[in-house]
């Protein structure tokens, strides 16, 4: 944790379900500097996960996370959060049912008492569900850890945490509610021929002969379709193939990875999660700590000068170049 994150801290606290499913999408962004899995909002002190699983304790299964509100402000957070759950659902998420696993926005001052229902009622507004929206906003309650081995429970157990996750139909149905609405022709008209077939048609543009193989300016490298942050020139460096080349994504959880056999090859094709758009593909022949070389096409991505941050809108992302 760098000193600039830790000057101003607080606690935010959500319940959504399983809280092996509510970490990864916190963890990674500036300003965040810890999510924790526990229980909260019952009446039993330091509770197992046995006794929370069989609903006489009052808690339900919620991460807390640190983070500092002058990076990462709490409204984005709340974004963040109704994009993990069904708020619609008042018996549980997905195939876990029961109060435990019941979902709630727990505040800890007024301020975020305002905020929650104020983005709880723009999101009833939304028309994006056809049901009320049941999740509470409730006052932040005593907070226990749950035991050592559902910390990072995505990192422990990676393979089993995504059968999970898919097994239980959170993940088809996030997909569903909140996936991308692409308009073809507005694509079209918006992106060059090349970035439209790069992304909308999973082409590969020409080595050497794109915007970003060679360039060498420091800033984020943003979702050509939906701005989303995705690589930083932190992590960028010259692997010879031709593409820009990255050690590693901003935030694991900003792209996803899909199998590939075409061209009578096996790879790993890597996708922008927020817009569903082919990016390139990740190869385990990287010099950084996880081996991995994440190939990306120039013609998927927009470039924002660190000078630009603010200005485009990207403030938080300026952590990733100060000391």
């Amino acid at each position: 944790m760098s000193d600039l994150q830790a000057v101003h801290q607080e606690k935010a606290t959500f319940a959504g379900g399983c809280f092996w499913c509510m970490v990864a999408p916190f963890e990674e962004l500036p300003g965040i500097i810890k999510v924790e899995s526990g229980y909260t909002g019952g009446h039993t002190e330091n509770p197992t996960y046995e006794e929370v699983c069989s609903d006489t304790t009052g808690h339900v299964e919620a991460v807390q996370i640190t983070y500092n509100p002058e990076i990462f402000p709490y409204e984005k957070l709340l974004e963040l959060f109704w994009q993990q759950i069904d708020p619609t659902d008042e018996g549980g998420q997905f195939y876990d049912r029961g109060h435990s696993y019941q979902t709630a926005v727990f505040y800890h001052t007024e301020e975020q008492r305002l905020q929650a229902e104020a983005s709880k009622a723009q999101l009833a507004e939304s028309g994006r569900f056809n049901k009320p929206i049941v999740t509470p906003i409730l006052p932040a309650k005593p907070f226990y850890a749950a035991e050592d081995y559902h910390q990072d429970y995505h990192k422990k157990n990676p393979g089993h945490y995504k059968r999970y996750r898919k097994g239980s139909g959170r993940d088809d149905y996030l997909e569903k509610v909140w996936a991308p609405e692409k308009d073809k022709s507005e694509l079209k008209q918006r992106l060059t021929p090349i970035q439209y077939e790069v992304t909308q048609n999973n082409a590969t543009e020409a080595p050497f002969q794109n915007d970003f193989w060679d360039h060498h300016g420091e800033g984020i490298y943003v979702d050509i379709v939906s701005g989303e942050p995705l690589f930083s020139s932190s992590d960028k460096y010259d692997s010879g193939c031709g593409w820009p080349s990255f050690t590693r994504p901003i935030r694991d959880y900003s792209v996803k990875e899909k199998m590939d056999l075409s061209h009578m090859m096996v790879r790993t094709e890597v996708r922008s999660k927020g817009s569903d758009s082919h990016l390139g593909h990740v190869f385990d022949d990287g010099p950084g700590p996880n081996g991995l070389r994440y190939c990306i096409n120039s013609a998927a991505l927009r470039f924002v000068p660190k000078e630009e941050l603010d200005q485009q809108g990207y403030g938080e992302y300026k952590i990733l170049f100060q000391s």
